[in-house]
């Protein structure tokens, strides 16, 4: 289960805050199927990088599987998101000095090269996947 509890995000921006959330709590159940609406400039996208543990939260709690994120460190964070989530971003966001296969299985990956080419559904040798 996932559940954001009172989430506030603020971005300093030109001498001023601008608060992109503001005391935001959802809970989402397991194999919950979720679609996150709204206009331009209302969040949505702030949310989602605070639960894909990609932004940090200013005030609240993120909860995930029980347990809160306040004290999370890099490698609890790395470990989250090579096993929890996933993301497709609206726009490419490849990383221009990584290799394809690191840009499809992710970056913060730790697995060996056989298992995140198999996982990307190529279990080819080839160079070019190296």
């Amino acid at each position: 289960m996932l559940e954001l509890k009172n989430i506030t995000k603020i971005y300093p921006a030109g001498g001023e805050n601008v608060h992109a959330l503001k005391g935001v709590s959802l809970q989402f159940r397991e194999s919950e199927f979720v679609s996150i609406l709204g206009p331009s400039g209302c969040g949505k996208t702030t949310m989602l990088n605070i639960i894909g543990g990609l932004d940090k939260y200013n005030d609240g709690d993120l909860i995930i599987n029980g347990k809160s994120t306040k004290q999370y460190k890099a490698r609890d964070w790395d470990a989250y998101r090579n096993h929890s989530v996933g993301f497709v971003f609206q726009s490419y966001n490849l990383i221009p000095h990584q290799t394809v296969l690191t840009n499809v299985t992710g970056t913060y990956s730790v697995r060996r090269i056989k298992d995140r080419k198999k996982e990307a559904g190529k279990g080819s040798t080839r160079k070019s996947w190296t």
